[in-house]
């Protein structure tokens, strides 16, 4: 789980669901820069860069879901212990599908995730 305090999660200003189910949307967010690798590691006092495959840097609010590109929403990621990033993703594409099939709220999706996210897992993916 990330440190709260470091990355209590933020979104885009004013995103909808509407914004984060167009096609494209995220890739056309994503803008993390080289130095807030550099910045975020060092907060969280990991060497960088790590051993490939250990950590990837994460959007606690994935830009699916329309999290924003701010270090206070980014994190070094652990693989393992599992449930680890890989299992992340799946929960980020999950919520992502029930947003955009109206199933679920962007808002509980984002304070599902950002809460956290390893019970929204086993809630929605593990079940």
């Amino acid at each position: 789980m990330p440190n709260r305090q470091l990355t209590p999660g933020v979104t885009f200003p004013s995103v909808t669901a509407g914004d984060v189910c167009t096609p494209g949307w995220a890739s056309a967010h994503r803008n993390v820069t080289q130095e807030q690798y550099h910045e975020v590691y060092a907060e969280y006092g990991i060497p960088y860069p790590e051993p490939s495959g250990t950590y990837e840097l994460d959007h606690l609010i994935p830009l699916e879901l329309g999290g924003d590109n701010e270090n206070t929403n980014l994190w070094p990621e652990p693989a393992s212990p599992t449930p680890g990033y890989h299992q992340k993703d799946i929960l980020e594409k999950a919520l992502h599908e029930r947003v955009c099939s109206g199933q679920l709220g962007l808002g509980a999706a984002q304070h599902d995730i950002a809460t956290n996210w390893y019970a929204a897992y086993r809630e929605y993916v593990a079940g």
